[in-house]
C-alpha cells in the first residue's frame, strides 16, 4: 500500500455519513422516546432505593414493599405511554435519523432491563427459590427482549403484526406475575415463558385504530388502580389481581387463538385434499 493509498483510505474512513447535521436534532418524537427511557430508570432507582433503605433499616431483612413497586409500575407504564406515542408523533410531524435507534434503546432501559431488575428484587431476597434461578430468569427476559427489538429492527411480517410478543406487554406480563404471585419454581418458569413468547414466531396484532385506543385506555385504567392500590392500601389488592390476571389472559390468548386457528387451516386442507 502506498503512501497515497494509506492517506485515500484513512481519509475515507474520517469522512463522516448519513445527515450529520440532522442526526443530533431532536424530534418531538425523540422526546417521548427519551422520557420512555427516563421512566425506565427512575422505576429501577425506586426499586434499588426500597431495598437499601430497608436492609439499612431492618438489618439485612428485606421485604418488597408494595407501594415501592407500584411506582415503579407507574413509571414503567408512563414509559409505555411515550413508547406508544412516539411513533404517532413521527409518522404525524417529524421522525429524526436516529429516532429508530433512540426508540429502542429506551425500550430496552424500560421493558428489559426494569422488569428484569424487578424479577431480582421481588426473588432475590426469599429462601423459597435458588438465587440462581432468579438471576437466569431475570436474565432471559433481559436477553428475549434485546433479541426482540434486534429482530424488530432486521425482520418484517408480511402482515405487518408484531413478530414475537411486542417488549411493553411482555414486560407488563412479567410484572403481572411479580404482582399475582409470590416467589417460586412456577413462577420463575411462567417469566421463563414470557420470555420465549418475545422471541417465538408468534404473530401479535399490532395497535391500530380502536385497538391502539383500547391499550391506551388499558395504561390507563391500570394507573389508577395503581393510584388507589397506594393511596388506599386498606382497601385491598383486588384492582390489582384483576388487572394482573387480565393481562396475562390477553397475552396467553394470543399464542392459543393461533395455534386454534392453524389447525382448523390444516383440517380445512386435509378436507379439500380428500
Amino acid at each position: 500500500m502506498t503512501a497515497a493509498d494509506a492517506g485515500s483510505w484513512q481519509a475515507d474512513e474520517e469522512e463522516p455519513r448519513g445527515p450529520v447535521g440532522k442526526a443530533f436534532r431532536l424530534s418531538a418524537a425523540d422526546s417521548l422516546s427519551l422520557g420512555n427511557a427516563v421512566c425506565g430508570f427512575l422505576a429501577v432507582c425506586v426499586l434499588a432505593y426500597s431495598a437499601i433503605q430497608q436492609l439499612q433499616v431492618e438489618g439485612g431483612r428485606f421485604t418488597p414493599d408494595p407501594s415501592y413497586f407500584a411506582t415503579a409500575i407507574v413509571l414503567l407504564l408512563i414509559g409505555a405511554t411515550c413508547d406508544l406515542f412516539d411513533g404517532l408523533v413521527a409518522r404525524r410531524f417529524r421522525a429524526s435519523a436516529m429516532g429508530a435507534e433512540l426508540d429502542n434503546l429506551a425500550d430496552v432501559i424500560s421493558f428489559g432491563f426494569a422488569p428484569a431488575f424487578m424479577v431480582v428484587i421481588w426473588g432475590g431476597f426469599t429462601d423459597q427459590v435458588p438465587f440462581t434461578a432468579v438471576l437466569v430468569a431475570a436474565a432471559s427476559v433481559l436477553v428475549a427482549g434485546v433479541v426482540r427489538l434486534a429482530r424488530f429492527a432486521c425482520v418484517k411480517t408480511k402482515s405487518g403484526d408484531f413478530m414475537g410478543l411486542p417488549i411493553p406487554m411482555g414486560a407488563m406480563t412479567v410484572i403481572s406475575i411479580v404482582l399475582l404471585f409470590q416467589p417460586s419454581i412456577w413462577a420463575l418458569l411462567a417469566v421463563l415463558g414470557v420470555a420465549w413468547l418475545m422471541v417465538s414466531r408468534i404473530e401479535y396484532p399490532k395497535p391500530k385504530g380502536q385497538l391502539l385506543a383500547g391499550v391506551l385506555g388499558w395504561i390507563m385504567v391500570n394507573v389508577a388502580f395503581l393510584t388507589v392500590w397506594v393511596a388506599w392500601p386498606e382497601g385491598g389488592d383486588l384492582p390489582i389481581k384483576i388487572g394482573a390476571s387480565m393481562q396475562i389472559a390477553l397475552v396467553a390468548a394470543i399464542p392459543l387463538r393461533v395455534l386454534f386457528y392453524k389447525r382448523e387451516q390444516r383440517k380445512e386442507a386435509e378436507r379439500i385434499k380428500y
